[in-house]
């Protein structure tokens, strides 16, 4: 009991630094939130232009329930608010472990949130400017004058930020395969051999990741499968680096 009491009494002022750097984040989240808010419809309408784009017969959308639209602005908001303050968050992380770790694993940890932050990024870019327009020309493909799409507001933004989310998150796979061969758990090698495993598992991912849809699962995966292989190749890069 003695032993547990004083290993709670060393790691309470480390508690109480994460217990800081989580306020941090938070602010920084509701900051970031508040700012997207006060611009939230000039970003709905942004966001709506590559879906009036694909459709000669669209120029609106339409809400049914009188809070969506609220609530659709909160949700767009806190989806914006969350990508900015991402590399504030990963700082924050980074913040946390430094003091722990030697000089040339500080400047790793520095280069792991800049590639982090890089890669999220160009994963949400990605979607807006290369899956998004393509996926949407394909499904108001089937709108004529005798079959009248109606969009509603709140589904449209969900559809947009769940795929910016799922484009974002998934091109970290590369991070992720260094990550786990700079600390040991695998090599380049486990890569290499289980590369099928590791197909089948992505294109479950993305049919997960965008509901479904099979459209839009070939363009998540094809990327995904670009990246695998570059993670291969960076892993081992860095394993013979070390």
């Amino acid at each position: 009991m003695s032993l547990i009491v004083r290993s709670l009494e060393q790691f309470r002022p480390h508690h109480q630094e994460m217990r800081q750097r989580l306020i941090r984040v938070f602010a920084a989240l509701v900051v970031c939130t508040g700012v997207a808010y006060g611009f939230s419809e000039s970003i709905a309408r942004l966001f709506m232009v590559p879906l009036f784009e694909a459709s000669p017969y669209l120029d609106h959308l339409v809400y049914t329930n009188l809070p969506e639209a609220f609530l659709s602005y909160l949700k767009l908001s806190l989806l914006v608010g969350v990508i900015a303050s991402f590399p504030y968050t990963l700082f924050q992380v980074w913040m946390f472990i430094a003091p722990g770790l030697k000089k040339s694993e500080k400047k790793f940890a520095i280069t792991v949130v800049f590639w982090a932050t890089l890669l999220f990024g160009a994963g949400a870019l990605f979607a807006l400017l290369g899956v998004l327009p393509r996926m949407l020309l394909y499904f108001m493909s089937y709108a004529s004058e005798s079959l009248e799409p109606l969009p509603k507001f709140g589904k449209y933004l969900t559809f947009i930020a769940r795929t910016v989310l799922a484009f974002g998150l998934s091109f970290e796979i590369p991070f992720l395969m260094v990550m786990t061969g700079k600390a040991g758990f695998v090599k380049a090698a486990y890569f290499q051999k289980k590369r099928l495993y590791f197909y089948a598992a992505i294109v479950f991912m993305a049919f997960l990741l965008t509901a479904g849809d099979f459209m839009a699962t070939g363009l998540l995966a094809i990327p995904l499968f670009f990246l695998y292989e570059s993670g291969i190749f960076l892993t081992a890069f860095f394993g013979k680096k070390s």
